[in-house]
């Protein structure tokens, strides 16, 4: 059964129909994780563009290991984790340059996270954050 909440028309996005609001309102109690476990932790890294662990949840360390490439270690294996990271500052202090994030399980090393960050024309150093589901 549908729930009463209020749902707000959106732009740009169709009206789900009451069977898919009714099939999403089940799902709310259902919360079957796929692929994790109860246990799962969230872990948290951020990083210098020099590649220093400035502070983190789990993480043990972090390392250059070329420009924009990174790996970064955590206290557990996270080979089967889910990964999000963004290009941020490692301080309170201003912004940092544009560029991009990519972040992938570390070949041969189940504790670990390869990074690759980009500025416009390539690899760049760039600090950042990385969360990480395990």
């Amino acid at each position: 059964m549908p729930s009463r909440r209020a749902r707000r028309e959106t732009t740009g996005q169709p009206i789900p129909s009451m069977r898919d609001a009714a099939r999403a309102d089940t799902e709310i109690n259902s919360c079957s994780p796929v692929g994790l476990p109860a246990t799962a932790r969230m872990l948290f890294a951020v990083v210098d563009a020099n590649g220093r662990l400035v502070r983190g949840l789990g993480a043990t360390s972090a390392t250059r290991l070329a420009v924009g490439m990174y790996q970064v270690a955590f206290d557990q294996d996270v080979a089967g984790a889910a990964y999000v990271g963004t290009v941020g500052p490692a301080t309170a202090n201003g912004l940092v340059p544009q560029g991009v994030i990519t972040v992938a399980p570390r070949s041969g090393i189940a504790n670990a996270v390869f990074v690759e960050t980009h500025g416009t024309s390539g690899h760049a150093d760039r600090p950042f954050h990385l969360a990480v589901l395990a």
